[in-house]
């Protein structure tokens, strides 16, 4: 396969990934906003929105007032732009390198992602009311999903659907890091909260933006507990969303990728950072290293992959 090719397809998912991930976010949060009512300020709560995808920067410079919004941060994370990560932008990208890709792709992908991106296109040329938001992230939600159904069901296993997968299961561990990171940083207002109804509702919130809230109560019988929802996000094996899920896929990715494959850096560093979780457990991550800390080492783990792949297979 030609190395352009390679980069289309892994971009292609990871814009596609990446737009998933924000609406999930803002569609969580919105709903988060009318659970709390009134127990934490607007700003608390959307701040951290713009933390997770980091556009603090790129948010300020629009809004010198220093005011967060809640209608002023999703218009930034959805249809601004100037913000190369909004969820419009990451459409139009991720449409672009399917279509360069069409002779790659079912044509039940094509059409589908066609579609999508002229219904975004074409809800997202104005203004959207506040209300009007939780129903449009529905859809995007459920357009990438339809989306990855019909590359699981249509798609021809080879070189084309691993490199698919690679920027899938990359993007997403990047995304689910940053998330749980901010939650245990940023969202709790105050330690005296630890345990209350407002800690509940963020805790819930978390897994719901990943789609574990139901898979997390039947695996957890003891609350929400920071270990143990750290625990199922960064090491359940059987969770879509947990890391140790995302970097088991990335693995047999480069694995299905050949023999030539293996003699590459990046599944070197992917071999050793599974080595490395097999002696790794969640009390030694929460008492030993620091959540923060081993969440920050794998964000640079993931940099350093990426890195990998560029040189490995994405230049000529």
């Amino acid at each position: 396969m030609l190395s352009r090719i390679a980069d289309n397809l892994f971009w292609m998912s990871r814009y596609l990934e990446r737009a998933n991930s924000s609406s999930r976010l803002i569609g969580i949060n919105l709903v988060h906003m009318v659970e709390t009512e009134d127990a934490l300020p607007e700003a608390s709560q959307w701040r951290p929105m713009l933390s997770i995808t980091g556009n603090e920067a790129g948010y300020a410079a629009l809004h010198p007032d220093g005011e967060i919004r809640a209608e002023d941060v999703i218009e930034f994370l959805t249809r601004e732009p100037s913000n190369p990560a909004s969820v419009y932008n990451c459409l139009r990208m991720a449409r672009e390198n399917a279509r360069i890709l069409r002779d790659r792709l079912s044509k039940e992908m094509w059409e589908s992602m066609n579609d999508f991106w002229l219904q975004i296109d074409g809800q997202l040329k104005q203004r959207l009311p506040l209300s009007a938001w939780p129903e449009f992230h529905k859809f995007v939600r459920n357009s990438v999903a339809l989306f990855h159904g019909l590359a699981q069901n249509t798609m021809m296993r080879g070189e084309a659907f691993d490199f698919y997968q690679i920027g899938t299961f990359l993007e997403r561990a990047d995304m689910t890091t940053r998330i749980l990171d901010v939650k245990y940083h940023l969202l709790l207002p105050d330690v005296s909260m630890v345990g209350s109804a407002i800690d509940y509702y963020q805790w819930a919130a978390l897994l719901k933006s990943l789609s574990g809230f139901e898979a997390y109560r039947r695996k957890v019988h003891a609350g929400f507990r920071p270990i143990d929802v750290a625990e199922f996000v960064v090491f359940e094996p059987e969770f879509p969303r947990s890391l140790r899920f995302s970097i088991d896929r990335l693995y047999g990715s480069l694995q299905s990728l050949g023999a030539s494959a293996l003699q590459h850096r990046s599944y070197k560093i992917m071999g050793a950072l599974l080595e490395e979780w097999e002696h790794t457990s969640i009390q030694q991550v929460f008492f030993e290293t620091g959540l923060h800390e081993f969440l920050h080492d794998f964000l640079r783990k993931i940099s350093e992959l990426h890195a990998a792949l560029v040189q490995d297979f994405f230049t000529n």
